[in-house]
């Protein structure tokens, strides 16, 4: 790994942290040749902290440190991506990230669809939605959708046509989507087990 550290002012390049598993951005930080060199032997996370002059372990009084992962470095060889699992909030505030988002899993659309399936079982009075009107029917009649659509995956599976095929798959998730929150569960669930499984 080839750094510039002459390129930047102090010899400091930005450090962006993000987290291993969720992918969301942790927080920024600067580290220079000693910082780095540090995060890899100890695989904690060390910057050099502007205010202090000195290097700085996340989490040295906290407790609350970046297990390092893997350091990436981009193209122009003068900006960090460190891949690290937080033990604790990373920011001081006691945030999860430094823009008080909190730190969880993001599937995409499928976390914006599991947001709508939520809150059509809010509202399941809705008489113009679908989803209301499975839920109204209650955990039996959820469970047989989901049923039904993977019959119909596997019949396509076994044919030519994959729009069709793509078509009931889509189908198939979106009941199964429903079923989980029919449950009291989330995609975030699932994926934990199979993390656990891993």
């Amino acid at each position: 790994m080839t750094i510039d550290f002459q390129k930047e002012t102090n010899g400091l390049v930005p450090a962006i942290v993000q987290d291993a598993k969720t992918k969301n951005v942790l927080m920024l930080g600067y580290m220079n040749e000693e910082a780095l060199e540090k995060t890899k032997d100890s695989k904690k996370v060390t910057f050099y902290s502007r205010s202090k002059q000195r290097l700085w372990t996340k989490g040295e009084e906290s407790g609350n440190v970046l297990e390092l992962v893997d350091i990436k470095v981009d193209c122009d060889k003068d900006t960090l991506l460190v891949l690290a699992n937080p033990v604790g909030p990373t920011c001081h505030t006691g945030s999860d990230t430094c823009w008080g988002e909190e730190n969880t899993s993001s599937f995409g659309f499928l976390s914006h669809l599991e947001g709508i399936i939520t809150s059509r079982k809010e509202n399941k009075q809705d008489e113009k939605s679908y989803v209301a009107s499975l839920f109204r029917k209650g955990i039996n009649k959820i469970a047989q959708k989901v049923g039904e659509e993977a019959v119909e995956t596997v019949i396509e599976a076994k044919d030519d046509n994959d729009e069709l095929f793509l078509n009931e798959s889509a189908d198939l998730l979106f009941h199964y989507l429903i079923l989980l929150q029919a449950k009291g569960f989330t995609l975030k669930d699932i994926e934990n087990v199979l993390v656990n499984r891993h």
